[in-house]
């Protein structure tokens, strides 16, 4: 026993193969004393599925042989073909996972039960702490779960998690705790340690919990990328899956650090040397290798980076060698200029790949020159430009509610082909200026001299110098170029020509929520510049916002996108707005602008974060007051434009399309710091958002040349003592000094771990809101109707992995409630009917749960949300026995009993159109609205003529049935009085009474909308076919009922007594037997927990102990 207990151990400690089946078949012969193994397994169940094989395939076969000798060889050369047909199976093809890595994922999904779905992505030897224990054991990391297997001295330990259940994932150390990785979900926390290499497995881990929060954001599943190149070495145990995340990764990098479009593929990157001219001087770095550029950044951060686009890319040729300048390389681009590369290890294979990369680029694409700028929105001529003491006669538009058209349309008003500003603003000599102009020229020169030293356009080489100048304020003739090419949308338009055009084409007269949004707020941009006080301003904003919400109906339109667009206007044209705010949305801010605003509340986090950190006083006053979480969405959303005089925030954009989101970081700390003390001393929120406001709406830009405009917070200066001014630049100036070790890759780092608290919060507050949107009546506790939330969504989640028809995408409205936006299908409601349901039905449970979905799925769309779902299993398990006779008896009607299960669908489908009995369903009121036109006019028709005819009220189901609801079937123009069996819609208006007062219509509307309880007789009746099926259905679920004899018998009566009285249900309530067993209770939270079992298919206690098997 001792033994087995080692061997077992050492067996998962050392990932050992060779551990020997408890249960084995053995072939032997009577004259032989060799034994041959036929097959092993690890439990009884799978030996005896071993043995049910061979007696259907192999036993019958032995008894044609005559001697024993050739049963042998016949079995031998049986299972050997078996097994060389199963390896050849396993073999890597291609881009196939290698043999050992195929064996581990073989038996992580035979250990935790997993789906063929479900893709191992690497594992990794370490140890579980439970409590002060550590288990060493095997950590298996999937596209989906965590999991952790040991078996120790015969204690088995097995660890499922979901991804996206995790809410905190860290690496620590501790002295408890030495070198760990930290996981925690919302009911435990979890420690991993004694890795060979931690940084290599967390790192992974964040991925995966990346992708599953993805997953929650926007439904969308992991695809592995088939168009990763094959490795040159193939790795031994790494999988194609761990190469692709590997890839991608490098690839998210790649692309945040030189600011490339989205759809760019790193090739590969080499160390060498660059020759920079204006300092003569070799920097060593790294040369990155894409698609469409060559890209180069210094070892030192802020030393060197350079983008060339192969676009501008004339000549590469190899230079010749020396001991100064080894393996040389040198491109020219068509600005003339000329980027030295040394010290390349393998440059003749470099040189190749540069020219493949050459080959597959357009030779000519229109506007490669920055320097002269040009949309492809059809420039205007200068005449055709309002004069600046012109615009103030042009029409202004009225905001346009959806359906409307604008007061101008489109081509009536002339297209911004340039920046809004230079229209706008007089264009005084900066002689006249005084000061401020002698400043602004002395800038615009300081940047030309930067020019002709560092290079202009894309190739400029970006250094320390560049950064100082921009922290100086970039004068307005440069503004636009350089935000196109510090934010990186030069590169999309450059390489999208004439596609802004084509979406204001195809979005010009469309209309939709987003449209009907942005009418609303194109009057609130900016309203205090003069370029948005006209229809020139407004039209260039409305073209703009209307062709990225075409191009990204996911965003769509988000509010502050408005405020933010009408300043990139103000310095580009329409298509250099329209590729800004690209870049800004779905490359610097990534999430900021939707529903949600998971990006905002992202860096609103690490903002708090920063603020413990590095201001702790004023830390702890902040949270108290709840002033951080109120502050700073409007800060971050429109990048302190709508909290700042505009010309102070301007300099802030600069600044931030050069260095990202951290100079929002800096300058909101810069902020705080420079009001801690007044911020201490304030009692209440708003006092302390007056103390903001005051400092914010004082904070000038002396610089600037453009008239200054007025501020829409200008109030809060008011009063005896207005605070004194405050420099933009000083600001700034402020931020870096104090705040500048903020760096870019660490706010990543702390984007993640904000990220999983943001977007597992936003999910706990819909299930709250689910829950609270449920019904009172519905009969579940709220802690049943959440579990029941949570079985529904990971249902709902599942298919995005395990093999769904339509993918979980397409099932997700992210507009529509939170009640309503998770759906399942057919399949997946079979799986968690057959777990939850109170009512057992054996073989026929899979028929059941179909007829319970098509009556549940009103809206014939194939799929169910949760409000349908849990209207279902409310009449399963709280409703009366009524209640819950009326849902079987629904069961066995259309449409839940489809045509295929009856003989007739013709007599199935009879009382939807017609009913020829005496006693109609009052519900027939609510089926006209499917008839004809025809037919429901003519009915309409009768009823007005003779509505007071005692027969036509009968037919419609009499005064204790639904009251016919006036808007269907009332005249509009008569006037409508209260509805009876004797009244009709226009009683009122004939006997000429006055109409009655508003709380007649109130309760006449309360009337309406009360829910009529459905009796018995409501009910359509049911043929013989449909009964049969009911009796099908009450045999199957009394089967295996401790009464089972007993409820027989009592069908039996019941049908007998349907012969006599012809009420189904009547008879079922006569039967004590029938009453008992649809009354008796089923525990809903045993069901939940089973179902939570089963969806993982692993065992219930997953992180309980569980007795070893001995050897």
């Amino acid at each position: 026993m001792v033994a087995g207990l080692l061997v077992g151990t050492l067996d998962v400690v050392l990932d050992s193969s060779a551990r020997v089946a408890p249960y084995r078949i053995l072939h032997q012969t009577q004259d032989s004393q060799v034994y041959w193994t036929v097959a092993c397994g690890s439990s009884r169940k799978e030996i005896t599925k071993h043995w049910e094989w061979l007696e259907t395939n192999l036993l019958q076969t032995l008894s044609i042989f005559d001697s024993e000798e050739d049963i042998t060889t016949f079995v031998k050369g049986k299972i050997h073909g078996i097994i060389a047909e199963e390896n050849k199976n396993l073999q890597p093809q291609g881009d196939e996972d290698p043999g050992k890595f195929k064996e581990a994922e073989l038996k992580m999904r035979k250990q935790f039960g997993m789906p063929e779905g479900e893709k191992l992505v690497n594992y990794y030897s370490c140890s579980y702490w439970k409590g002060r224990v550590p288990r060493q054991g095997w950590l298996y990391l999937t596209v989906n779960h965590l999991c952790f297997y040991s078996f120790l001295l015969g204690k088995e330990v097995s660890l499922v998690v979901q991804w996206v259940d995790v809410i905190r994932l860290e690496k620590n150390a501790t002295l408890l705790f030495p070198e760990s990785i930290r996981v925690d979900t919302r009911d435990r926390e979890l420690f991993f340690s004694m890795f060979l290499n931690i940084g290599e497995t967390f790192k992974l881990m964040e991925q995966l919990a990346n992708l599953a929060m993805r997953q929650l954001l926007d439904s969308e599943g992991f695809l592995e990328d088939k168009a990763l190149p094959r490795p040159i070495r193939p790795h031994r145990n790494i999988s194609a899956l761990k190469r692709d995340l590997d890839a991608r990764a490098k690839n998210e990098c790649y692309r945040a650090t030189f600011r490339l479009p989205q759809d760019e593929r790193l090739d590969g990157h080499t160390g060498c040397t660059l020759w920079t001219p204006f300092n003569k001087l070799h920097i060593p770095g790294q040369m990155f290798i894409s698609n469409n550029y060559i890209c180069f950044a210094s070892k030192e951060e802020d030393a060197c980076h350079l983008i060339i686009p192969l676009r501008e890319v004339t000549i590469v040729e190899k230079a010749d060698s020396s001991s100064v300048l080894p393996s040389p390389l040198s491109i020219s681009t068509k600005s003339k200029m000329t980027f030295l590369f040394a010290n390349l290890k393998d440059r003749d294979f470099l040189v190749q790949r540069i020219s493949d990369f050459l080959q597959k680029t357009p030779s000519k694409q229109p506007g490669n020159s920055i320097g002269g700028r040009k949309s492809s929105v059809v420039d205007l001529p200068p005449e055709s430009l309002p004069a600046p003491q012109e615009v103030s006669e042009l029409p202004t538009s009225p905001s346009s509610p959806l359906g409307s058209q604008p007061s101008v349309s489109a081509q009536e008003v002339p297209t911004a082909s340039q920046g809004l500003l230079k229209v706008f603003q007089k264009n005084s000599p900066m002689e006249d200026l005084g000061a401020k102009g002698a400043k602004e020229k002395m800038k615009e020169e300081s940047w030309n001299i930067h020019f002709f030293e560092y290079g202009r356009g894309m190739c400029m080489y970006r250094t320390a110098k560049t950064r100082e100048l921009v922290l100086k304020g970039i004068p307005e003739s440069l503004r636009g170029e350089l935000w196109l090419l510090f934010s990186g949308a030069w590169n999309e338009m450059v390489t999208h020509p004439g596609y802004y055009a084509e979406l204001v084409e195809k979005s010009t007269g469309k209309y939709s929520l987003a449209t009907e949004e942005i009418e609303r707020d194109l009057h609130r941009s900016m309203p205090e510049h003069p370029a948005f006080q006209n229809e020139l301003g407004i039209a260039a904003l409305r073209r703009v916002l209307t062709a990225y919400a075409f191009r990204n109906p996911t965003i769509g339109y988000c509010q502050a996108m408005n405020i933010v667009t009408s300043v990139l206007l103000l310095y580009g044209s329409e298509e250099e707005a329209f590729w800004l705010l690209v870049a800004l949305c779905e490359r610097m801010l990534p999430d900021y602008y939707n529903t949600r605003v998971v990006g905002a509340l992202v860096d609103q986090g690490i903002f708090e974060e920063l603020t413990r950190d590095l201001l702790p006083r004023l830390s702890e006053k902040m949270q108290d007051l709840g002033v951080i979480s109120s502050i700073s969405l409007s800060w971050f959303l429109t990048l302190f434009l709508s909290v700042m005089p505009f010309e102070s925030a301007v300099v802030i954009v600069d600044c931030f399309f050069y260095e990202g989101i951290k100079v929002i970081l800096q300058v909101a700390l810069a902020v705080l710091d420079a009001n801690m003390e007044q911020l201490l001393g304030c009692s209440d929120e708003g006092e302390a958002m007056t103390v903001l406001g005051r400092y914010l709406d004082n904070v000038v830009n002396k610089q600037s040349i453009s008239p200054p405009i007025p501020h829409l917070h200008a109030l809060l200066t008011s009063g005896d003592d207005p605070p004194a001014q405050v420099d933009i630049f000083d600001l700034l100036k402020v931020s870096y000094e104090k705040f500048s070790s903020l760096r870019a890759d660490d706010i990543e780092q702390m984007r993640f771990k904000q990220r999983l608290k943001v977007i597992q919060s936003l999910e706990d507050t819909a299930k709250r809101s689910v829950v609270r949107a449920i019904p009172g009546d519905i009969g579940f506790s709220i802690e049943e109707l959440e579990d029941l939330y949570m079985v529904f969504k990971a249902k709902h989640l599942a298919s995005q992995y395990w093999g769904s028809g339509r993918p979980a995408a397409v099932r997700r409205d992210p507009s529509l409630p939170y009640l309503e936006q998770y759906r399942i299908d057919a399949s997946q409601f079979r799986d968690l009917f057959a777990s939850l349901t109170p009512w057992a039905c054996g073989s026929h449970l899979p028929v059941l749960a179909g007829r319970m979905f098509r009556l549940l799925d009103q809206n014939k769309d194939s799929l169910i949300n949760f409000k349908e779902f849990v209207t279902g299993m409310s009449g399963m398990y709280h409703g009366d026995l009524t209640e819950k006779l009326k849902v079987l008896y629904k069961l066995h009607l259309p449409p839940a009993l489809s045509p295929e299960e009856a003989e007739s669908a013709l007599e199935a489908t009879h009382y939807f159109t017609e009913d020829s009995s005496s006693e109609a369903s009052p519900l027939a009121s609510d089926l006209d609205l499917f008839l004809p036109w025809e037919v429901q006019e003519a009915l309409s028709q009768e009823e007005q003529e003779g509505c007071a005819n005692e027969d036509i009220q009968e037919k419609r189901g009499g005064t204790g049935g639904i009251p016919w609801s006036p808007l269907v079937h009332c005249n509009p123009s008569q006037t409508v009085g209260e509805p009876s069996a004797t009244s009709t819609c226009s009683s009122l208006s004939e006997k000429g009474t006055s109409p009655p007062d508003y709380r007649h219509y109130l309760r006449m509307w309360a009337k309406e909308k009360e829910a009529q309880k459905e009796t018995i007789k409501d009910l359509p009746k049911m043929n013989q076919e449909q009964f049969i099926e009911l009796c099908k259905t009450l045999y199957n679920m009394f089967s295996e009922d401790p009464a089972e004899q007993e409820l027989y018998h009592a069908i039996a009566t019941v049908a007998s007594l349907l012969l006599r009285i012809g009420e189904i249900l009547a008879s079922v309530l006569t039967e004590a037997a029938l009453v008992t067993f649809f009354e008796k209770r089923v525990d809903l939270g045993l069901k939940l927990k089973e179902q939570k079992t089963v969806e993982r298919q692993f065992s219930a206690s997953s992180d309980q102990e569980q007795p070893g098997l001995s050897v």
